[in-house]
């Protein structure tokens, strides 16, 4: 009898339907191989970095409020990064007289600098308070950010203060390179950071002068004479006190260049501390940067009232 086997045509059916079956397995098996395995997390808001800011952060952050950048200059060893960290102990323990912490966003790198004077040996202070400064990127400054409070009329004050290498001012003195040197352009004050040391040692006063006044002409120049303000930073004041006969010396040698400054002797840390605290004068180089607070008219003057006083009528008179 001719024709096909009912059975046979089951089993076909069957195996074809197990093929399919086991291809569609197969293919699902490969999509799920090449899907990622987990799946990608919500989007969070990182945190902000707490190291020092670079132009870009500095340029966002005056994007959104008023900042007081501030230019520090000095040679090495000089005390600009001893002052920061000076700054950044006092604040961090309310002693800054006449300013409370309000913020910073750059804790972390204040905390790099500042660590030499917290790792006391036994009790015995160390030989260096601060390390020297050391850039990633040589061409580029790194900004500290401090936002203080002034206790006298609440005012709050963002402050940018550049932690740069010495050689940076060296190389401006010696050679005019003021590349590196352009965000100056937008301080409002200029700290000059000079060695106490070496101004009242006899034999290395008088070129240090002479290479303050070069300081200046190099800085009139690139403001085309329109300098910001300037301060004097003298340093080591616990040490070595600056007598107003080299005060006038050094200011004589500024006006020589076509530019004035105020002196301010500071101590950021203190080999005599019973004499000389440590911080001394860096309240008084906040206050003389940000500027005295402007005494606000009285807005509606009272007076006495005067009997029998048409003050009205006269008033319309007088017109």
């Amino acid at each position: 009898m001719s024709g096909s086997d009912p059975l046979e045509g089951e089993s076909a059916v069957s195996a074809g339907g197990d093929s399919g079956d086991y291809e569609d397995v197969i293919s699902k098996s490969l999509e799920d191989l090449s899907a990622p395995v987990l799946s990608q997390p919500t989007h969070m808001n990182a945190l902000t970095s707490s190291r020092t800011l670079g132009l870009e952060d500095l340029n966002n952050l005056m994007g959104s409020r008023y900042v007081n950048v501030v230019g520090i200059l000095g040679d090495p060893e000089s005390g600009k990064t001893a002052c920061l960290a000076s700054l950044y102990l006092l604040i961090s323990h309310a002693k800054l007289v006449g300013w409370t912490f309000a913020d910073s966003r750059s804790l972390t790198a204040f905390e790099d600098i500042a660590r030499g004077a917290r790792d006391w040996n036994q009790g015995q202070v160390p030989e260096q308070m601060t390390v020297h400064t050391e850039l990633s990127d040589d061409h580029r400054p790194g900004f500290l950010h401090l936002r203080l409070k002034r206790v006298s009329d609440g005012r709050v004050v963002d402050f940018a203060l550049p932690d740069i290498p010495g050689e940076w001012t060296q190389a401006l003195v010696t050679s005019a390179i003021s590349e590196r040197l352009e965000y100056m352009k937008s301080a409002e004050v200029i700290w000059i950071v000079v060695d106490g040391r070496s101004l009242a040692d006899i034999e290395k006063r008088q070129g240090l002068i002479v290479r303050i006044g070069q300081l200046a002409a190099r800085l009139n120049t690139m403001f085309e004479g329109q300098i910001p303000r300037m301060l004097i930073v003298v340093t080591h004041h616990d040490t070595h006190v600056i007598d107003s006969g080299v005060s006038h010396r050094l200011s004589k040698e500024l006006q020589r260049r076509g530019t004035n400054a105020e002196i301010i002797s500071v101590a950021p840390f203190s080999n005599q501390p019973d004499d000389v605290k440590a911080g001394h004068g860096l309240a008084e180089l906040i206050d003389c940067t940000v500027g005295k607070p402007l005494e606000r008219p009285i807005f509606w003057k009272s007076s006495e009232v005067v009997q029998n006083e048409r003050s009205y009528l006269r008033y319309r008179r007088n017109l």
